[in-house]
């Protein structure tokens, strides 16, 4: 099997064809909003956007995330020098809310969905499972097989979804519709059927 191949300047691992996913949330309750010891990767003009939409979506974070963005900028950079969401003590990510049954979901997704901002989320969230890699040259899309997203990878087999699939949209958001055209093609030449 061919691990990674390139498409472009990207270079995608195999994996993302191959992994079948879909989001379970009762399964999961969004712990990848909770989860890490960093906050949601960013992209370079993300902070401006956030910075812009902050107003439109506030009203949909909890005190403790607005009390967060306030002591720590709407993006900050963690030990490792990346652009990131801030986080509420460490944990969950500033713009995460809980539901009654204890789901965590995103403030600024929710404010895209109620018509208060075009911004839908971070493209790292967005895209979540597959992780972005800056090469010098190149985009990596990683399949990142995180543990808290068995019910997914379960979920994702009983539907037979592929992650490339699943994340039609934000790939064809982040890339382009030619982009997701040549995942299709890729598809059929590994005899992908799911």
């Amino acid at each position: 099997m061919i691990p990674i191949i390139q498409i472009d300047d990207k270079l995608v691992s195999a994996e993302v064809w191959r992994q079948c996913f879909v989001c379970d949330l009762t399964e999961c309750a969004g712990i990848c909003c909770v989860w890490g010891d960093s906050g949601a990767p960013l992209e370079a003009d993300e902070r401006d956007i956030l910075q812009l939409e902050y107003p439109h979506f506030a009203s949909y974070m909890t005190p403790e995330g607005i009390r967060a963005v306030e002591a720590q900028g709407v993006a900050m950079c963690d030990a490792d020098g990346d652009l990131v969401t801030p986080l509420i003590e460490g944990k969950e990510c500033a713009y995460a809310y809980f539901d009654a049954a204890g789901i965590c979901y995103c403030a600024i997704e929710r404010a895209c969905r109620e018509g208060k901002t075009a911004f839908r989320k971070p493209i790292s969230c967005w895209l979540y499972p597959i992780r972005l890699a800056r090469l010098s040259d190149h985009i990596g899309l990683n399949y990142d097989r995180a543990h808290l997203c068995r019910g997914a990878r379960e979920k994702g087999e009983q539907e037979q979804m592929p992650v490339f699939r699943f994340l039609r949209e934000p790939l064809v958001h982040r890339f382009g519709e030619a982009f997701y055209r040549e995942l299709e093609q890729v598809a059929e030449t590994l005899n992908i059927n799911h």
